[in-house]
């Protein structure tokens, strides 16, 4: 009591000594004067005009590009020969290249530096990246200029909300920036689009599914790039797009990241998805070596615009993203309608949801397209599997790939249950915008090493888990 007693009375000087005193207000000023930095253009771009399927002449390029191939596919190998050969102790085992800095690690020899690429992985790697930045450009841009500012106000996005999707726009001009300059002149360009979708809940609801495969798509290749170098850079621009993929969550009504890991995802599986909203690219577009795998539509997907989105049926808009369709969505079962926690979905930071969008034990119909069809810019790509007919949906998400058996395989069709699974306890697994993929085989990959599931794939679209 003595010490809060001393306390309080030095308190009461301090207080005493300064009452009369004038506050004081600093005010901004300019104390410091240079030349204007130099500030480096963006990448020339433009607000798409024409948006729509593709009906041009048939193109005269068609197919991936491709060169020599040495083998059907990448044989599986153990381990390396140093994997083991770190002691991993806790102690440090080489000398200090400067002090405070332990030895080994890539591109930290003091070497400057070049932000090109190395090799045709990066190459063809980057491009993919850049297509996906410049349909995001467009679509922002997009969305605000076909939709009313009332329409946005009657899914419960206000002023504000809009100019955050503006400003993502923005973003990904820097973005495609960046790609371009790394790429060089041969960088792909800005083509035009078609997109699934006739009001804002199904935008919205395509924003966030694009942005998922945008994001997982360089999860994927982004350490095994050669150009250590190009993959920081590219780091610092997909860390924003996991950002914008869950500001579309919110805006769905969804909870922001029900997941502990976000999933990385094979090159190939973000072009299926990606190319099928691309009609056309300028002459002479850059194009690229990835596989366009079979659409995949998922018939009872769940749709997050129901109170209890798991009670649905054929409510997309297609295939591929298997983007929500509003349509037949009754208004004591929509969502927006209400105000009851658990069951509404305004926009917000944060909601939980009652009934969830999937679990465990679900039985989940699908069924899928034969390869040979034109998609991508100019119809010029060609759907391809190597694999056999489907036997397994693989569940790609967090760090697990899961298969469950495929029954009743007819006629391009089948169902199968939802696997309970978690990646560590107390983390369901199968949650959030995820990869369902149809396989011939149900071989074990992990994080790392999950393109080698490519040969088995026969087809690839996202799945609303939550």
């Amino acid at each position: 009591m003595v010490g809060q007693h001393r306390l309080a009375a030095i308190a009461a000087l301090l207080f005493a000594a300064s009452s009369d005193a004038v506050p004081v207000v600093s005010e901004p000023t300019t104390t410091l004067f240079s030349a204007a930095a130099t500030v480096p253009p963006t990448v020339s771009h433009t607000n798409v005009t024409s948006h729509g399927p593709y009906d041009g002449p048939p193109p005269t390029t068609t197919g991936a590009l491709s060169t020599e191939v040495l083998a059907p596919s990448i044989p599986a190998l153990p381990p390396g020969p140093d994997a083991y050969k770190y002691p991993s102790d806790g102690q440090l085992h080489g000398a200090q290249p400067a002090p405070y800095t332990p030895s080994g690690g890539l591109g930290t020899n003091g070497s400057a530096p070049v932000y090109r690429m190395l090799s045709d992985f990066d190459y063809e790697s980057i491009a993919l990246a850049l297509y996906q930045e410049y349909i995001e450009l467009d679509l922002f841009h997009w969305g605000l200029a076909t939709f009313s500012e009332q329409d946005f106000e009657d899914a419960g996005l206000t002023a504000q909300d809009r100019y955050l999707i503006q400003f993502m726009a923005e973003q990904e001009v820097g973005h495609a920036t960046l790609l371009t300059n790394m790429l060089g002149p041969q960088a792909p360009r800005q083509c035009t689009y078609n997109y699934p979708v006739t009001n804002v809940r199904e935008y919205i609801d395509f924003c966030q599914k694009l942005t998922r495969f945008g994001e997982s798509g360089v999860y994927g290749f982004l350490n095994h790039l050669n150009a250590r170098d190009v993959g920081q850079m590219l780091l610092q621009s997909i860390s924003t797009e996991a950002r914008q993929q869950m500001v579309f969550r919110q805006f769905q009504g969804l909870f922001p990241m029900p997941v502990w890991f976000e999933v990385g995802t094979p090159q190939s599986w973000a072009w299926t998805l990606l190319a099928p909203y691309i009609s056309s690219c300028p002459e002479n577009q850059t194009r690229l070596i990835w596989q366009n795998f079979p659409a995949v539509y998922i018939l009872n997907q769940p749709n997050p615009v129901r109170v209890n989105g798991a009670d649905a049926w054929n409510e997309t808009t297609g295939p591929w993203t298997n983007t929500l369709s509003t349509q037949d969505v009754d208004v004591e079962d929509d969502c927006l309608a209400t105000d009851e926690v658990g069951e509404g979905c305004h926009p917000a930071v944060t909601n939980n949801r009652s009934a969830p969008l999937s679990y465990a034990g679900r039985q989940v119909f699908l069924k899928w397209d034969d390869p040979g069809q034109a998609v991508g810019p100019n119809n010029s790509y060609v759907t391809d599997t190597t694999a056999g007919t489907p036997a397994f949906a693989a569940w790609v998400t967090q760090l697990n790939v899961t298969y469950s058996p495929l029954q009743d395989v007819k006629d391009n069709s089948a169902w199968t249950v939802q696997p309970d699974v978690s990646t560590y306890a107390g983390d369901p697994a199968i949650n959030g915008t995820m990869f369902l993929v149809l396989t011939d085989e149900d071989i074990y990959v992990t994080p790392f090493n999950i393109s080698m599931m490519n040969p088995h794939v026969y087809g690839v679209a996202l799945y609303q888990a939550g």
